[in-house]
């Protein structure tokens, strides 16, 4: 996220990693980067780093009917599979500290949850970085160990739903485009980009309806997933590739993870079947890329559709909603 939260101050941090870590910051610099969580580097009183994150709970509701204790367990959950899937001695994991009662995460008020992790030097990535194919060929066998986690491991985890989460909120945005959005400086141009683009995105969502019920019918397919496998979660240290940002992990197709990786080529996909053995199904992997491209679109949408205003994150989602509903045609 790219702008701290004014309810965050550095005093609220400070007594949640005493209370929670026992962690005294002598150091707290908020870091600009990625998306969904808040991040930290903190820096405690014997040089020691950390990398923590805050996330509003806010943000990780699916429906209207959810709740903020729904989305804390859920995120507890991931990252508790992912601190489990490291103690079996998976080494490429960056897994969440455990709070000094044995704890995953802290809630913060009602509003938020802190985690926190080791901080791991290496070369860090962005999103829309390209891998190679010696970085396909590289990161390949961390998704592959983690598809083969034990039943031990993947207990731990959610199974996915196959739902897109505020789908209900883009479909009855798309029902009242007649209604202007004078929320912001944005609004009224994404509503009007909507406009334009409203028959595709009916196609996509009832597309991807149909993937999900297919989905849902092969539940012997699925194994422990990450969910976000991308160049943003990978670091390369001096020794290996580690993988970060285990909050979306999941029990899902093995399509949630391949879809980041695949070249359509087939190289990742043979590859893959050669690992384990698993066939991977095309209409998955679309299933998990619209997804991924709708899931943008609800979050702009639901940003524009309410009070906002012109700040660097205004202007980052309405650069992914225009890149999301370019070139469809209608």
């Amino acid at each position: 996220m790219l702008i701290r939260p004014d309810r965050l101050p550095d005093e609220v941090l400070t007594r949640a990693l005493g209370a929670g870590w026992d962690i005294t910051p002598v150091a707290i610099r908020y870091l600009a980067v990625g998306y969904g969580s808040h991040h930290w580097q903190v820096t405690a009183s014997h040089g020691q780093r950390w990398f923590v994150t805050v996330d509003d709970l806010a943000d990780r509701l699916r429906s209207p009917a959810d709740t903020r204790d729904a989305a804390c367990g859920r995120l507890r959950s991931a990252l508790k599979t992912a601190r489990v899937l490291a103690d079996t001695g998976v080494s490429f994991v960056v897994a969440p500290v455990s709070t000094a009662d044995g704890g995953i995460l802290r809630r913060i008020g009602g509003a938020y949850a802190i985690a926190v992790y080791p901080f791991v030097a290496g070369r860090v990535r962005e999103f829309g970085d390209a891998l190679s194919t010696a970085d396909r060929r590289a990161v390949l066998p961390l998704i592959t160990a983690v598809h083969n986690a034990p039943a031990s491991v993947r207990r731990h985890a959610q199974p996915d739903d196959f739902l897109l989460p505020g789908g209900d909120v883009l479909r009855r945005a798309l029902d009242e485009l007649a209604v202007r959005w004078d929320g912001g400086p944005y609004g009224e141009r994404a509503r009007r980009l909507l406009v334009r683009q409203a028959r595709p995105l009916e196609r996509l969502l009832r597309y991807r309806d149909q993937l999900a019920g297919q989905a849902r019918s092969q539940p012997e397919r699925m194994v422990l997933t990450h969910g976000e496998p991308h160049p943003g979660n990978l670091i390369q240290a001096v020794s290996q590739w580690m993988l970060v940002d285990w909050d979306t992990t999941l029990v899902a197709p093995p399509e949630r993870d391949l879809w980041v990786l695949d070249p359509a080529d087939g190289s990742v996909t043979d590859a893959y079947h050669r690992a384990t053995g698993r066939e991977i199904s095309p209409p998955m992997l679309d299933l998990y890329r619209l997804t991924w491209e709708l899931s943008d679109v609800v979050s702009s949408v639901t940003r524009f559709r309410r009070e906002h205003g012109d700040t660097a994150e205004d202007r980052a989602h309405w650069e992914i909603l225009s890149r999301r509903c370019s070139g469809r045609s209608s």
